[in-house]
């Protein structure tokens, strides 16, 4: 069997592969879990990269969360190959990717951040995750045009070698707006009187997204299985032995060097606390590598687990709105019912997982509804969201 397919009964439309989607499915409660504890637990600030003090429950729910962007805009990148491999070459690609980049932009400074605040006019306009991708969309809407060798040669370049630029800093405009945009994670003045936080900076995920492109063929109809799947775990424990070599040293690859802890368990905390914002080379060689294992691991994943998570890898941008608007109301609502002011919180960190679970079953549901009505439309429009 070449790979692993998923349609549902009665619903026209391309397969889709089941590993892919799986994939993303887990990516997305593991962000349902860190955004539960943006709502539910923000007393305990965490700080990029985590400090010492953290707590170790939140420490580790912090750094879970850590894969979920790089693999997210990764198997962006691969999902915009299939499109292509189906839709007709890298021209319909291209046409497509540039589409809905903008749309993400726009979602992200409309949508996305009324979700976080239910607040028309915002004090702060916050670029996040929608926004990045959006934008390495549209980088990528160029990039498709390349070599699949040079494809490969950029975004390494870009995923390694952008550190090297971590102490440029650009002070006259416009210069300065199109650096933070890029590589400098700060707070925009704008014309008006608001403000514009650059929280995701751009650079380093385009290359994620030029590298999943690339392992397209890999994915291809004809290829064969069990040769990806070595491709896949090799690749992995390349970038994560990298990793090793780099972080040890401590020479090269994330900004802040780390530091022997007060035991074993404190050391290696420190030594996979990385820097996300902008994601340092380092952040992206261990996020995707265990990624990439995972990814292989999920082509023998049992079928009905790889099927309960493939239905929000499925419709991953609606499970990204419906369950902020979720998130936030309910809080909100708890405020209201507890007569309290600020937002509600969850004693600890078990409360927070239990309450993500929780969450993630109703969210769920929505996600497998819309999902069916999506892959039964025919409007041009479905296609992006």
């Amino acid at each position: 069997m070449k790979r692993t397919l998923s349609t549902e009964a009665g619903v026209p439309g391309r397969p889709r592969i089941r590993s892919i989607d799986a994939l993303r499915g887990l990516v997305m409660l593991l962000m349902l879990v860190d955004h539960t504890r943006e709502f539910f637990y923000a007393r305990v600030p965490v700080p990029d990269p985590l400090t010492p003090g953290t707590p170790t429950a939140l420490f580790v729910t912090r750094l879970t969360a850590h894969f979920c962007a790089p693999v997210f805009v990764f198997l962006t990148g691969l999902a915009a190959w299939l499109y292509a491999r189906s839709r007709g070459g890298a021209a319909a690609a291209s046409d497509f990717l540039w589409k809905r980049g903008l749309f993400l932009v726009v979602l992200e400074l409309t949508v996305v951040n009324f979700a976080w605040g239910f607040d028309l006019t915002p004090a702060i306009l916050y670029l996040q995750v929608i926004w990045v991708i959006g934008l390495s969309m549209l980088a990528l809407a160029v990039m498709v045009r390349l070599p699949r060798p040079a494809l490969i040669a950029l975004g390494l370049a870009i995923v390694l070698g952008h550190n090297l630029l971590d102490s440029v800093h650009v002070a006259s405009e416009p210069a300065h707006t199109l650096w933070a945009v890029l590589h400098e994670r700060t707070i925009l003045d704008l014309p008006w009187g608001g403000r514009l936080r650059i929280s995701y900076p751009l650079l380093p995920w385009i290359g994620v997204i030029a590298l999943g492109y690339a392992l397209g063929p890999w994915f291809a109809p004809e290829a064969d299985a069990a040769a990806r799947r070595r491709k896949l775990v090799t690749t992995g424990l390349a970038a994560l032995a990298l990793f090793v070599l780099l972080r040890a040293t401590n020479l090269y690859g994330d900004l802040h060097p780390w530091r022997a802890g007060a035991n074993a368990l404190g050391t290696a905390l420190q030594f996979v606390n990385l820097t996300k914002y902008p994601p340092s080379a380092d952040f992206v060689l261990a996020t995707l590598g265990v990624g990439l294992i995972v990814l292989a691991a999920f082509e023998r994943l049992p079928q009905r687990i790889a099927e309960l998570l493939a239905v929000l890898g499925g419709a991953p941008l609606f499970f990204y709105l419906f369950h902020l608007y979720v998130l936030n109301g309910l809080n909100r609502a708890g405020r209201l019912l507890l007569g309290v002011e600020g937002p509600v919180s969850v004693p600890n960190v078990v409360a927070l997982w239990l309450l993500a679970a929780a969450i993630a079953v109703p969210c769920w549901f929505a996600t497998r509804a819309f999902g069916r009505i999506k892959r039964r439309s025919d409007a041009w429009w479905m296609r992006y969201l």
